[in-house]
């Protein structure tokens, strides 16, 4: 127990120090910016779990931890899509949740933003050909930002989020 008091009195505060990344995230489209200009202030999420290994929902969920800190930041995670800005899709879609990110989808109120975070998301990853998969997210709901990454760093994540918001900002008229 004094070893880890001892490591945690050494390392000090570390909030906010997140490593800086290159921009990973595809945000190319002229929709997604359009869609983003609403969120000025603040942004809230749905995580949407279609059938990943929970890899990427862990760094997602390292997001609310104090290194990362994402509330800061204007950003966080909703519990209820009726609540949520952007829906934030991890894994491929399994034939058990097809239906039901549709329904997701489907609650969120517009102008929505999805996000297919992870490999998985995006490209069915190492599930393709699984007899168990119907495909990437993009095959079933319209995908506005890809994050890629097997898991994607929380860093990567949170500088993607921040620069979806930053187009609502750059974007005031």
């Amino acid at each position: 127990m004094f070893r880890i008091l001892k490591k945690s009195l050494n390392t000090g505060v570390v909030t906010g120090n997140h490593p800086a990344s290159a921009p990973l995230a595809d945000m190319s489209t002229a929709e997604a910016k359009e869609k983003a200009k609403p969120f000025r202030s603040s942004l809230a999420f749905r995580a949407v779990d279609t059938g990943s290994c929970n890899a990427c929902e862990m760094e997602m969920n390292a997001l609310a931890n104090p290194v990362y800190d994402v509330e800061r930041f204007g950003i966080h995670i909703a519990s209820s899509p009726r609540h949520a800005d952007a829906l934030v899709v991890t894994g491929p879609v399994t034939v058990n949740m097809e239906r039901a990110l549709q329904d997701v989808h489907e609650q969120t109120p517009d102008p929505k933003i999805v996000i297919a975070l992870g490999d998985c998301a995006i490209n069915c990853g190492v599930f393709k050909g699984s007899y168990a998969v119907t495909g990437p997210v993009d095959r079933h709901i319209p995908v506005d930002v890809r994050i890629p990454g097997c898991p994607p760093r929380p860093a990567d994540i949170l500088n993607a989020l921040q620069e979806l918001r930053e187009w609502s900002i750059s974007d005031k008229d």
